[in-house]
């Protein structure tokens, strides 16, 4: 049920991408539309095993009316009647910077204000469950309408991330917005590059894998000369999706 509400929260979000406008009045984006992405990520599992202090008020989509207990790093959430407000001025924060986003002319590293919205979203914790999944959801809703690729985070960098919100809590925003942005390249090239490229194209190897030929397995026939790649003095392997295509065949 985790997985269906995610999935069916990211194709909304994933959405916006495609069928641009019909935003907010308030900018890019709304607290209608945080409360939406929290309602689609949450609803399914809420409806088979509900948060055990959960009042009906506070259902997916509604903000807590609770206090949670401060976080491993001693981060302390907003206290539940501050919530409201404190979601209209992150809100206000998002809009008001929204040109400098689309611009990356900030007065700060572009990746850095990246980190910081993200981070000021978590230090609210505005619901009682599923913040991170929604703030995730919401930072790359902020970046497909902008124009910009999502940003992932995978299971294995979880522990980096959390280690990087919680220097960013004390508003040391650089390894965070390195992660965001690392996150954002392997994005560009395991999933739109290969897209936009064209069969010939040399891209790094990572964005030409699948589940029947992994980047080990492809970097292993580029290596012994099996697969047509260039190793960069950058120490990437490229090649491009027609070679792949020869390489398979030949198997």
């Amino acid at each position: 049920m985790e997985v269906q509400g995610y999935g069916a929260a990211a194709q909304w979000v994933y959405r916006q991408a495609l069928e641009p406008g019909g935003w907010s009045t308030e900018g890019v984006i709304s607290i209608y539309e945080v409360r939406q992405v929290h309602h689609r990520a949450m609803s399914p599992v809420w409806a088979v095993a509900p948060h055990p202090v959960a009042t009906d008020a506070a259902a997916p989509g509604n903000f807590r009316e609770h206090d949670i207990q401060p976080f491993q790093g001693g981060m302390t959430p907003q206290f539940w009647p501050l919530v409201p407000a404190a979601i209209e001025e992150w809100v206000r924060f998002v809009n008001t910077h929204t040109e400098e986003l689309r611009s990356r002319q900030v007065p700060v590293p572009w990746p850095e204000r990246l980190a910081e919205v993200h981070n000021r979203f978590e230090k609210v914790h505005p619901f009682l469950d599923g913040n991170g999944r929604a703030g995730r959801l919401l930072l790359n809703l902020i970046l497909v309408r902008l124009g910009y690729p999502p940003v992932i985070i995978l299971k294995r960098q979880r522990p980096a991330y959390l280690k990087a919100m919680q220097r960013a809590d004390d508003e040391d925003y650089g390894p965070l917005g390195e992660l965001l942005a690392r996150a954002m390249y392997e994005n560009l090239n395991r999933f739109i590059v290969p897209n936009v490229a064209g069969p010939a194209r040399l891209v790094p190897l990572r964005a030409l894998a699948d589940k029947d030929l992994t980047v080990v397995a492809l970097r292993h026939a580029a290596r012994r000369g099996r697969l047509d790649a260039v190793h960069g003095s950058d120490g990437e392997w490229r090649s491009t999706r027609k070679a792949v295509k020869r390489s398979r065949r030949s198997r």
